[in-house]
């Protein structure tokens, strides 16, 4: 059972130490809503979000002033688009209304972002997901709430390189359709491997089909919580130094459990999951990075940055378990290179480079994560990295996925400023030695010999 005192426990974690619950995202089924008629459905999926999230932001608010906890984001997601409009999109401009339509109704209702402009095609692609694909440089120009996401891959499936490929082509197009705002487009938009149904978290987030018809999904946060706490164990071996992780996440995760409970019943909407991710933002104090110093590294890409990682991802998770009745999402720590002002410094020195960051994919939540790279690079490069993730999630049973964003006009010593919560990213070098005749093969990449479990 929850109570006020338990928050008032972290009242220094608020107001010293950054600590906020990252988002309150409402999930919503929009499979009700098909139609074959495209102004029906456009209809359908207006009045079924504004049913339901009409009352999100202002309980959100409330939920603020009575707790005293910051609520960074309140988000919405839905129904991946590719399966809601197969029957009544024929061309990229009937998917591309469907993105206008949501971007109007996240407008209205006040949310920050919409996600589900989406495609699942982890074993192939039928020709309205295609569709939806080939309209994203479109509908991520024209809309500013609407956020894509496109699953390639997964480790009971394999890997489409098909999709792969074309990825890598729309990530580039993507680029060039907002190459006024440093390409931000890309900003929106995630390539993922085994995507999870009930993530909170912008830009991947989705409903997925096997979620209810609406639900309510919470995203804690708290990296600067985490490094205050280690300053305690400076010095302490692994032991102490775990104990303090664990400990300190489980407080964190309360306030999110504690928030989410409120939401769901002031919201008449059931309570799904706590995504307890440790996510950063560019504030100074705010850092991933900063708790990996923290740890013992000197600076995030040094010897060690892997391990360092791997040990904070599994005490978050460890502690941040037992504080909730559900935990869900993708749980673990981020690594927005864009987002973090100690993974900006890294990267612009030249310490943490872009194959770290994969290596370090192994171990954390997400995967290369709002990295900037020159404009000049080919889609069949950005096809490759695609590609390296999705292998990386698939072998080892993960969620991994790439947000790269190639900078049209910039080059590795430049910086790309994409505002707000998504801050700005030094250009990073990129390995130019080609893959095409690799990606250009075709077909799919069989799954892994361990996904046969049945």
């Amino acid at each position: 059972m929850l109570n006020i005192m338990e928050v008032h426990e972290t009242n220094q974690m608020i107001e010293q130490e950054k600590l906020d619950v990252r988002t309150i995202t409402m999930g919503i089924s929009l499979l009700d809503c098909v139609s074959d008629d495209l102004a029906t459905l456009r209809t359908n999926i207006y009045q079924k979000i504004t049913t339901y999230a009409k009352n999100l932001v202002s309980t959100g608010e409330a939920i603020e002033r009575d707790y005293g906890i910051p609520i960074v984001n309140k988000r919405i997601t839905v129904t991946p688009i590719s399966l809601i409009g197969a029957s009544a999109c024929n061309d990229v401009d009937d998917y591309v209304k469907i993105a206008q339509t949501l971007d109007k109704v996240a407008a209205e209702v006040g949310v920050n972002f919409i996600g589900g402009y989406s495609a699942l095609v982890s074993k192939s692609m039928t020709p309205t997901e295609r569709l939806l694909i080939e309209s994203l440089p479109t509908a991520l120009s024209v809309t500013e709430r609407v956020c894509a996401s496109v699953n390639v891959g997964s480790t009971k499936t394999g890997i489409d390189m098909d999709a792969v490929a074309l990825m890598g082509r729309m990530v580039l197009e993507v680029s060039k359709a907002t190459a006024d705002t440093d390409s931000s487009g890309n900003s929106k938009l995630v390539v993922f491997c085994n995507a999870p149904d009930d993530n909170p978290f912008m830009a991947g987030g989705f409903h997925g089909v096997t979620e209810g018809d609406a639900v309510i999904n919470v995203g804690v946060s708290g990296p600067g919580v985490v490094r205050t706490a280690l300053e305690a164990a400076r010095g302490k071996d692994f032991g102490v130094l775990c104990e303090t992780i664990k400990r300190t996440a489980f407080k964190i995760t309360r306030v999110g459990q504690l928030v989410a409970q409120e939401a769901s019943k002031r919201l008449g909407v059931p309570f799904g999951i706590i995504d307890l991710s440790l996510a950063p933002t560019p504030a100074v104090g705010d850092s991933v990075g900063e708790v990996l110093e923290e740890i013992g590294l000197e600076q995030v890409g040094a010897p060690g940055t892997t391990a360092a990682l791997a040990l904070l991802n599994d005490q978050v998770k460890k502690g941040g378990i037992m504080a909730s009745s559900y935990v869900g999402g993708l749980s673990g720590a981020f690594i927005p290179v864009s987002e973090d002002q100690n993974m900006i410094d890294a990267a612009a020195s030249g310490c943490l480079t872009i194959e770290k960051l994969e290596a370090m994919t192994c171990v954390c939540s997400v995967g290369l994560d709002m990295i900037a790279i020159p404009g000049k690079t080919s889609a069949a490069t950005i096809a490759g990295i695609i590609a390296d993730e999705s292998a990386i999630g698939m072998i080892n049973q993960k969620t991994t996925a790439v947000r790269v964003i190639p900078v049209i006009g910039k080059d590795v010593g430049d910086m790309a400023e994409f505002g707000g919560l998504l801050g700005r990213a030094p250009i990073m070098p990129v390995n130019q030695k080609s893959c095409e005749a690799f990606i250009n093969r075709g077909g799919r990449i069989p799954a892994p010999i361990h996904s046969f479990k049945n």
